[in-house]
């Protein structure tokens, strides 16, 4: 009995979850009007007017600056993090406890307490609007929980298995390319994931940094909001569609995922 309710809690929670999700997509089919009454039309007829008009207003540009800006970062992070993570992990530096506090304080900042400076800088420098400084931006935000995630990941890294390598004259490189990462396989996954999800919604510095040239997807979203009113199927159709590449990417590393997540959990 206790099992049964503990499970009937479970899908409680994730229909709680997913409900406000499946409502947009729905809302997305329907026309402005269907979508604007105060009573919701869960029968309301369907259609892609929202779909068509989010398509006509081309949003390739944005949406192809997102994924620059998302995968640049992401690949980035990953070759700083994986040594970083395996000097602080496997070979320890001295004093690695430090290290990793220094990276912990790096996140306790506001985000826009940064934004000032941060902007004054991409001004001086000529790179307002530019796709390049958002991957830098990212690379910068993400770097710290990706250390902190490939670490945890690393030190599950048998040991064993790095001696042998050594004792076949392995260098580091070769032995952090053949033998660590196919084992941390699953870890980078899912720090890859936690790293593009981040890069990919994030909007404050975007909005700020951006404009015409280097707009990313969450900045075009905001674009629907207009003097003329909220339309509501519309944005319900332009979020389902920019929401898209992350929900691909989650279920393409789906597997790999659930293995890094849970990598560690058991002793």
């Amino acid at each position: 009995m206790k099992k049964m309710m503990l499970g009937l809690l479970a899908w409680v929670c994730g229909l709680i979850f997913v409900a406000p999700v499946a409502w947009m997509v729905l809302t997305s089919f329907h026309s402005e009007t269907d979508a604007a009454t105060s009573t919701p039309s869960f029968f309301a007829p369907l259609t892609l007017d929202g779909y068509n008009t989010f398509f006509d207003t081309n949003p390739w540009p944005p949406l192809m600056n997102s994924l620059s800006a998302s995968v640049g970062s992401t690949l980035l992070v990953l070759l700083l993090a994986v040594p970083a993570a395996y000097a602080l992990s496997i070979k320890k530096v001295e004093k690695w406890s430090d290290v990793l506090f220094f990276f912990l304080t790096t996140k306790m900042l506001p985000v826009v307490a940064g934004l000032l400076p941060i902007y004054l800088v991409a001004q001086y420098t000529g790179m307002l609007d530019n796709i390049s400084f958002l991957v830098v931006l990212y690379t910068s935000m993400n770097l710290p929980i990706a250390v902190w995630l490939m670490r945890s990941f690393l030190a599950e890294v048998p040991k064993e298995i790095m001696e042998a390598a050594a004792l076949d004259g392995a260098g580091l490189a070769v032995t952090i390319r053949r033998v660590v990462a196919p084992v941390a396989m699953p870890g980078i996954a899912a720090t890859s994931l936690i790293c593009f999800i981040f890069s990919w919604n994030e909007l404050l510095f975007a909005r700020v940094l951006t404009g015409v040239v280097a707009g990313t997807a969450p900045v075009y979203l905001t674009g629907f909001v207009t003097s003329q009113g909220y339309f509501l199927a519309k944005v319900c159709a332009a979020a389902v569609v920019v929401s898209l590449p992350v929900l691909v990417a989650g279920f393409a590393a789906q597997d790999k995922l659930v293995q890094g997540l849970s990598l560690g959990a058991v002793k």
